[in-house]
């Protein structure tokens, strides 16, 4: 899948699970507790990490590892969405500047 695709496959998984809030609790989560969320993602995947380096017992952890990294990165472009951000756009400017930069640090 291209980033494009893989964007819109996010975004309409979002828009089930708004769905699904709002047969829930009445309303869709907003951008913050999605943001939340992300950052409960986020500690599970250090506790993975860790895991992975072989100082953190988690059964299957690899398996577990991939899907909290495809979590974070759902979190990622539906944050990105929501808040009006081309993603595809500021990575691909975002790695060329730090790219630049780098390659002049190590050019000295």
């Amino acid at each position: 899948m291209k980033f494009g695709e893989l964007e819109q496959a996010a975004i309409e998984l979002n828009d089930l699970y708004e769905e699904l809030e709002v047969k829930r609790w009445g309303r869709a989560w907003t951008a913050q507790e999605l943001a939340l969320g992300f950052m409960g993602d986020v500690g599970d995947l250090a506790k993975l990490i860790q895991a992975h380096a072989g100082v953190r017992t988690i059964d299957d952890h690899h398996r577990k590892l991939g899907h909290e990294l495809s979590d974070c990165l759902w979190s990622i472009m539906v944050l990105a969405n929501k808040c009006g951000v081309n993603l595809e756009a500021e990575f691909v400017r975002n790695t060329r500047e730090i790219s630049e930069f780098v390659s002049g640090e190590l050019a000295k």
